[in-house]
């Protein structure tokens, strides 16, 4: 069987939803979304509730469950990355934390070859369009008002929260009115995507808005397998869904499934570097090496310390007191279910040489890993850290032509020495944070790593076997014009080959230095305009700070 679209958006995740709204506003435009994985209905916990965030990592039901090869500089060790299996994607199953980036990342992208629309003269304007930031005053030229994000700032009132932001202040880092404004260098409460004690996914942000337009369809558990191609021009895609298979015939196909499916698919269909596509017998549509190349990602460890005093969220992860807690979020959207609890933390810079900042600290009042796991004893706190620009570079590559079997990835980390000496000065800097007089009433002494843990060896060798990804993979389909480019600046098409568009955290040149979820939705944002013929909106010069070295 086959059947036609305008538009066939493969991936119903951030970027997808964002696509399939912009995209469907013109009724004579057929779109067409095809999710891999299920929906997200209105009675499941697990994706709703703010607090539940850990439960649906590493569950089947929600999560790719990626792993890495084995990571030559990580000891060998395989390191897991959730991926949303859901519709909404990642925005369905991440840790709803809301980061820009510096303005210096998109200076920094524009200043590769074709990328001067980059800049963040022109994505400001799209970061204010998508926004509804709900603490910034109605004149903030940095913020937005009015649009489908709904951001809630964390209130971050637990002492702890006061205590890491004097702590700070005391280290001499200042504290910044707003992380994604003026400056993002300092300490703050964070932006979040909730509304009203619920998660605010891209699926509720967009999708919903264009549910009952009748040229949208969206489907879930439809896996697509391959892209087809007559000669150099996608005509369709080809997908599984249970055991049946079919044809869908499309104007365009737009891949927006993640730095490790869109490559992969694209692999799958032809288009990659030529070599590695015959290795597994592919033929070969479009010769192109960036494909899966440049693949960057944060690292991150959790520092953390004894709290002395019975203030931290430790009593809330007591087994008898789910129900409570599960009630207070279920009929008043209240209490310990209705946050994040990432509600505050900086941007630090670990030396004076570089330009802007490179540590983000994400606050937590309370000990915990992202899986749920947590350290014997009673009250604690911690703080995630991890270098934000490293140079380290890996790949996605075929395991096999099955499209049904995992991509290899590897990511490289700790493989430069840019990286562990920044990850030596990182927890240098944490301790130095943390050693602070404001902390002096709560301080119990530090569980992880430990007082053992002193020379820059055994820091590097703790970071080895403790550290986990911070789940920000991007730039396997990187923008640009140069030879390891894979997508077009102007328009997002893929080089080399017409009818087809890949819009997701795949075509970043470089990861910014925070949480992805907020670029992506820019790009996206940006992305439909230039799909659907429209003006991009004019650039927006707005001053930013920048740091003045020492001496300067």
């Amino acid at each position: 069987m086959s059947e036609r679209w305008d538009y066939v958006i493969v991936g119903g995740g951030s970027a997808g939803c964002v696509l399939a709204e912009r995209l469907s506003r013109d009724p004579g435009t057929r779109v067409l979304v095809l999710e891999a994985g299920r929906g997200d209905p209105a009675w499941d916990v697990f994706i709703h509730m703010p607090a539940a965030l850990t439960y649906p990592i590493g569950s089947r039901f929600y999560d790719w469950r990626y792993t890495s090869e084995p990571e030559p500089e990580m000891g060998g060790r395989r390191i897991y990355h959730a991926r949303g299996r859901v519709l909404g994607g990642s925005s369905s199953i991440n840790g709803m934390i809301f980061q820009r980036g510096n303005p210096l990342d998109y200076e920094r992208w524009a200043a590769d070859p074709g990328m001067a629309s980059w800049d963040f003269a022109h994505c400001l304007p799209y970061f204010r369009r998508m926004e509804d930031c709900t603490a910034a005053a109605p004149d903030d030229p940095f913020r937005g008002k009015g649009g489908p994000l709904v951001l809630e700032r964390g209130p971050a009132t637990n002492p702890l929260f006061d205590a890491f932001f004097r702590a700070a202040e005391e280290a001499g880092i200042p504290r910044t009115t707003d992380v994604n404004g003026f400056r993002q260098e300092g300490v703050a409460p964070f932006d979040r995507n909730i509304r009203r004690g619920r998660r605010w996914s891209a699926r509720r942000a967009y999708l919903d808005r264009a549910r009952g337009r009748r040229n949208l369809v969206i489907r879930t558990r439809t896996l697509v397998t391959k892209v087809r191609f007559t000669g150099t021009r996608a005509t369709g895609v080809e997908i599984a869904s249970g055991r049946s298979r079919s044809i869908i015939e499309a104007g365009e196909v737009i891949l927006a499934g993640g730095a490790f499916n869109s490559p992969h698919l694209l692999m799958l269909s032809g288009v990659g570097p030529a070599a590695h596509l015959a290795e597994h017998g592919i033929p070969v549509v479009a010769d192109l090496p960036g494909v899966g190349a440049n693949l960057q990602d944060h690292l991150e460890v959790y520092v953390q310390h004894i709290c002395t005093q019975p203030v931290s969220m430790q009593p809330a992860l007591q087994p008898w007191r789910a129900p409570f807690i599960g009630a207070a979020w279920l009929f008043l959207r209240r209490g310990p279910g209705a946050t994040n609890h990432f509600e505050g933390g900086g941007f630090v810079r670990s030396n004076d040489e570089v330009a802007y900042p490179n540590l983000m600290y994400h606050f937590l009042p309370l000990a915990i890993r992202y899986d749920g796991s947590k350290p014997a004893g009673g009250h604690g706190y911690q703080v995630h850290v991890g270098p934000m620009y490293s140079d380290a570079r890996g790949d996605v590559r075929l395991a096999s032509a099955d499209p049904l079997e995992k991509p290899r990835l590897r990511f490289n980390y700790l493989s430069t020495d840019q990286d562990r000496r920044e990850w030596v000065e990182a927890i240098r800097t944490t301790r130095r944070i943390l050693g602070q007089p404001a902390f002096a009433p709560y301080d119990g002494g530090e569980s992880s790593p430990g007082s053992a843990v002193e020379t820059d060896e055994e820091i590097l060798a703790w970071v080895r076997r403790d550290a986990e990804t911070a789940l920000h993979p991007s730039c396997t389909a990187k923008m640009g014009t140069g030879a390891d480019a894979v997508t077009d600046p102007g328009s997002l098409r893929v080089h080399g080959v017409e009818g087809l568009r890949v819009v997701d955290a795949s075509v970043f040149p470089y990861v910014t230095n925070g949480n992805i979820y907020a670029p992506v939705m820019m790009v996206a944002e940006k992305a439909g305009d230039l799909i659907a013929g429209d003006t991009p909106l004019p650039a927006q010069p707005t001053p930013f700070y920048r740091h003045t070295p020492a001496g300067a």
